[in-house]
């Protein structure tokens, strides 16, 4: 499965974007997906993760509700909708799926990682 992330840009704080991750193929469905990512100097970390139905969620606390993470498995596509953003929300968004984990939570229940897509908030 390759994974393409889409939708970065610049924004101001208190701003939206929605981020967007294509999957290459259909076996895509069976995996569970989530958002990590990385600001300069840190580690990667948890943002959110959804089975494969997309019907359970998890969000870390930093942005419990703020984001949504979802999916539309007729596209391939799983999507991070960003709203109140902060300028600490600052950071390169990886996508990642799991074929063997219920949800993505941790770097190690990775299986493919998408290439990143930066995010930066203005204060």
């Amino acid at each position: 499965v390759q994974l393409q992330a889409s939708g970065g840009g610049l924004v101001q704080a208190g701003g939206s974007l929605r981020l967007a991750c294509a999957a290459s193929t259909s076996a895509f469905t069976a995996y569970a997906v989530g958002w990590f990512r990385q600001a300069p100097g840190k580690e990667r970390e948890f943002v959110a993760s959804t089975n494969w139905s997309g019907g359970s969620t998890l969000y870390a606390d930093s942005v419990k509700g703020r984001f949504t993470i979802s999916r539309d498995n007729t596209k391939n596509t799983i999507y991070l909708d960003m709203t109140r953003l902060k300028p600490d929300d600052t950071a390169v968004y990886y996508c990642a799926a799991a074929l063997h984990s219920a949800m993505v939570i941790d770097i190690t229940d990775v299986d493919h990682w998408g290439q990143g897509t930066l995010v930066t908030v203005s204060s």
